[in-house]
């Protein structure tokens, strides 16, 4: 029902910064809340952060005072912007939408709690 698509991923130096995009399309006036993940080279996919409809965030510990998430429903896009990046941060990055829980009552975490996601963009941090 909702189409993502990712872009801005790319190469940058560790204390770099990168401002990751979603695009959304699909059903029109979609109530849902949003979030972004990341899966490293033989890693499991793991959150990190995620917006309610309303703008609401709550991000990963990992990302806390580095990233943030925000939402443009005008231009039905969805953002990360990344700063002090480092190594660790290596990874594919995936956007994703929760048609179920669009205002945060439950405030869900889980990659099986989002039922749509975008291809991946690619995010490499050389040291």
């Amino acid at each position: 029902q909702v189409q993502l698509v990712e872009s801005g991923g790319g190469l940058v130096q560790a204390g770099g910064s990168l401002r990751l995009s979603c695009l959304a399309s699909g059903r029109t006036f979609s109530f849902y809340a949003m979030g972004w993940f990341r899966q490293a080279p033989g890693k499991e996919r793991e959150f990190v952060a995620r917006i309610s409809w309303s703008g609401g965030t709550y991000y990963a510990d990992s990302v806390k005072g580095r990233f943030t998430i925000s939402r443009d429903h005008a231009k039905n896009t969805l953002y990360l912007q990344m700063n002090t990046l480092k190594p660790e941060d290596t990874a594919v990055y995936y956007c994703a939408a929760d048609p179920l829980d669009p205002w945060d009552v439950v405030r869900r975490t889980r990659t099986s709690d989002f039922g749509s996601w975008g291809q991946g963009t690619q995010v490499t941090v050389s040291s």
